[in-house]
């Protein structure tokens, strides 16, 4: 097998492996223009409920928890790779926390990070994760799920509920769920007129607050994981077009060398043949 012949494979195969790459750079690309008109109508909706939460925590002021349960911790992570340190840095931030009281049950969200997380003795659930926009309402469902499975199993009076995720700015902040957060209150001067005891509108109020809260985490995640996998494949296609640029080069250069041989060859040849 020539060297020539060799390089020409290894050539066809880095272009089909380039082409793959673009093609997975492009949904990328794609995926973060979604998302990004996703999250403004997202942010807009949960500013809207936290609005409607701290004018209700002004005038009926939420009751003060008799027991609280053990607190629960949200990771998300990706599900698909090629997405550089994503994950790594979940787990980092993790084991950067301050350490709890009572060490907290960790849910896990997205193929790529449970399986680093298999053998963690914390970890009770693991839920897989949204590869595109589209998978989000699935992932939310089987979230909240989960989340109201485990306040019917516990005798706590409130569920410590945190999110762990990348966020838009691509940092990893804790953020507390629920108990409902302490929010600025209103301008109002009369308390808002319900149609439901406080009670209930309460638990109507919390469901509706998670459900968008946790919509913001899975967005802003996955269009975290998409920018890191669009600036991970620019890294790779660019040192593969070096790559491509310098096989292609040694592939002329042995091309060259074997068309003079050649002309050579048949120089020798004919000379042979005059004399």
């Amino acid at each position: 097998m020539s060297s020539l012949a060799e390089l020409s494979r290894r050539l066809g195969r880095l272009k089909e492996i380039s082409s793959i790459m673009t093609a997975m750079k492009s949904l990328s690309l794609v995926e973060t223009h979604k998302l990004a008109r996703f999250m403004v109508q997202q942010r807009r909706m949960l500013g809207n409920i936290e609005a409607a939460a701290a004018d209700f925590q002004h005038f009926f002021p939420l009751p003060a928890a008799r027991e609280e349960a053990q607190p629960i911790v949200l990771l998300i992570g990706s599900e698909r790779g090629f997405c550089g340190n994503f994950n790594e840095r979940v787990l980092a931030a993790l084991e950067s926390l301050p350490a709890w009281s009572t060490p907290p049950r960790l849910l896990a969200v997205g193929h790529r990070l449970a399986t680093k997380l298999a053998a963690h003795p914390q970890v009770t659930e693991q839920i897989d994760g949204a590869t595109v926009t589209e998978d989000v309402p699935a992932v939310l469902g089987r979230l909240m799920d989960t989340v109201h499975a485990g306040r019917r199993h516990t005798a706590a009076t409130t569920i410590a509920l945190h999110g762990l995720a990348h966020d838009a700015d691509g940092e990893l902040p804790l953020k507390q769920l629920l108990p409902l957060p302490a929010l600025s209150a209103p301008p109002f001067m009369q308390a808002p007129q319900l149609n439901l005891a406080p009670a209930e509108f309460l638990a109507e109020l919390l469901d509706q607050y998670l459900l968008a809260a946790l919509h913001g985490l899975l967005y802003e995640s996955l269009a975290a994981e998409n920018r890191q996998r669009l600036a991970h494949m620019e890294n790779a296609l660019s040192r593969l077009d070096e790559t491509l640029a310098g096989l292609a080069l040694k592939r002329n250069a042995l091309r060259q060398e074997k068309i003079v041989e050649e002309i050579e060859v048949m120089l020798s040849g004919k000379m042979a043949f005059s004399s």
